[in-house]
C-alpha cells in the first residue's frame, strides 16, 4: 500500500485535552480513527504524535490530503 485511504472527506472533531499526545492514523486502515491502532504494520506508514497545546476541539484530517499533517486544512473540499 503507497497511498493513504481517505476515511471521510470531512474533519474527525475531537475534544482535545492540553497536554495529551494523540497517534493519528496516516495510512486510513485503522478501526479506531483518526487514531492508530496498528493496522499499518508492515507498510511504510507510521502514526503521527500530535499533543495538544490546549483543551479544546482539534479537527483531526479524514481525508489524508491535508498539509498540515494530522490537522484538516480543508483540502477534502477539492476531492
Amino acid at each position: 500500500m503507497s497511498e493513504a485511504v481517505c476515511t471521510q472527506k470531512a474533519p474527525y472533531v475531537i475534544e482535545a485535552e492540553e497536554g495529551k499526545t494523540y497517534y493519528y492514523c496516516t495510512c486510513g486502515l485503522s478501526e479506531n480513527q483518526p487514531f492508530c491502532d496498528g493496522k499499518h504494520k508492515g507498510s511504510e506508514f507510521s502514526p503521527q504524535p500530535y499533543t495538544a497545546e490546549k483543551s479544546g476541539n482539534v479537527y483531526f484530517c479524514g481525508c489524508r490530503a491535508s498539509k498540515k499533517g494530522a490537522l484538516c486544512d480543508g483540502a477534502h473540499k477539492s476531492l
